[in-house]
């Protein structure tokens, strides 16, 4: 077999019969970089030749410039969102599908596929021939909430009318994965998981070469969390290989991911985010560059806007941890629906959404959980105290009229 062809093969490793072992051992927040394998998600497929206008006027983000950042002939008629590069090869664009009330329904992570120059043709040894179409993607891959990938096909089959799109689930083709951890984050412009993006052959451009390295015959390759930084590389690939960086010592169970995402109070699919009842502004969406607030229409759009424009959320998605009366951390001991409660008071400032461990994410009330020397615990088990912590992602505006109030106290 040619050297080539022997590289390729080792970095496309098919998946063994027999279940890999995982580190499924309590989720610590541990340094270095893991991988993860996301069961809680699922793959579905937009394909057709309005497929990204029929996502774009349904979704809360502007696609379209998404797309158009990626390669599409369409202009680019805003600026990217914060944390997204404004050229090189683009990432998954974030949004989510909202009740025509405002209200949170699912959260998608939205790709196009990559330039035909970048995939494999059937032997695996060179790119394929053929100009890639012009104009916006006729085929996008949606990374979904597994839990909902049913309601969520039926929901968006009920707006689809005369739409000339496809939608279907190829969960059995394709899978989700993260890389994360604390030496995965990097603030470069390219997209582009810095380890995969060094690899190649010879000094010149060998796209068959990089696709191989990357990740598979479609092109698919490990991206920037269109999230935050912190949150490391996300990616999409076939079900039956193993994707490029992955080692079996680094592979972790997908809690220790869900323990890195409650660690920077980020919510993720209907479990922690309440389907048809979350506020999108309340769980941090225009901060984790989900929202385009330029785009124009879009369902719920109306009372997004006006909740963006008053400027006051009084409420905010917020990590925290649980520990006794000593500052030990207490394992396992809030469940999901726990109210937060001030201790001297006994009021209510909010309710416990994501519990796993010893840490936990909840929606409360800004004023009273930013109170110096506040005593919070848990309502029905004060021996449970609760220390509320501040991303270090959030923006000074979400905070700085509380502190100021607090300190004025």
């Amino acid at each position: 077999m040619p050297p080539f062809l022997r590289r390729l093969a080792a970095r496309l490793r098919p998946l063994p019969r027999r279940v890999r072992a995982l580190n499924t051992s309590p989720p610590v927040a541990e340094p270095g970089v893991l991988t993860s394998r996301l069961s809680s998600r699922a793959v579905v497929r937009f394909a057709g030749p309005e497929a990204a206008r029929f996502l774009n006027s349904l979704l809360t983000n502007d696609l379209l410039a998404a797309f158009a950042a990626a390669g599409s002939a369409a202009p680019q008629r805003y600026g990217p969102t914060p944390n997204a590069p404004a050229r090189g090869p683009a990432g998954p664009a974030y949004a989510a599908l909202l009740t025509p009330q405002g209200r949170f329904l699912y959260d998608l992570f939205l790709y196009r596929p990559a330039p035909r120059s970048q995939m494999l043709d059937r032997t695996g040894s060179a790119p394929q021939t053929g100009e890639r179409e012009e104009g916006e993607p006729t085929e996008v891959l949606a990374d979904v909430d597994a839990a909902e990938v049913d309601e969520l096909l039926a929901c968006f089959k009920r707006y689809r009318l005369r739409s000339k799109v496809e939608i279907d689930n190829v969960s059995k083709d394709f899978a989700c994965w993260q890389r994360f951890g604390h030496d995965v984050e990097h603030t470069e412009p390219s997209t582009q998981e810095p380890e995969a993006q060094s690899i190649g052959w010879g000094q010149g451009s060998d796209h068959a070469a990089e696709s191989a390295a990357q990740g598979n015959g479609h092109g698919w390759q490990w991206l920037k969390d269109p999230r935050l930084d912190c949150l490391g590389y996300r990616g999409i690939f076939p079900a039956d290989t193993i994707p490029p960086l992955v080692e079996s010592d680094k592979e972790a169970d997908e809690r220790n991911y869900q323990l890195w995402r409650i660690e920077n109070g980020v919510a993720e699919g209907s479990t922690e985010i309440p389907k048809g009842e979350a506020i999108p502004l309340e769980y941090n969406f225009a901060g984790l560059n989900a929202i385009s607030f330029e785009k124009g229409c879009y369902i719920g759009q109306e009372l997004i806007a006006r909740t963006h424009h008053r400027g006051v959320i009084r409420k905010r998605l917020m990590p925290m941890k649980f520990v006794d009366e000593n500052g030990q951390e207490l394992e396992q001991a809030v469940a999901p629906g726990s109210e937060v409660v001030d201790e001297a008071s006994g009021k209510k400032i909010g309710t416990v959404n994501t519990a796993l461990g010893s840490r936990g994410m909840g929606l409360l009330r800004l004023e009273e959980a930013l109170k110096q020397n506040s005593s919070l615990c848990i309502s029905g088990k004060s021996d449970v105290r609760v220390k509320v912590i501040k991303p270090d992602w959030w923006p000074a505006e979400w905070t700085q009229m509380v502190e100021q109030q607090s300190a004025a106290a």
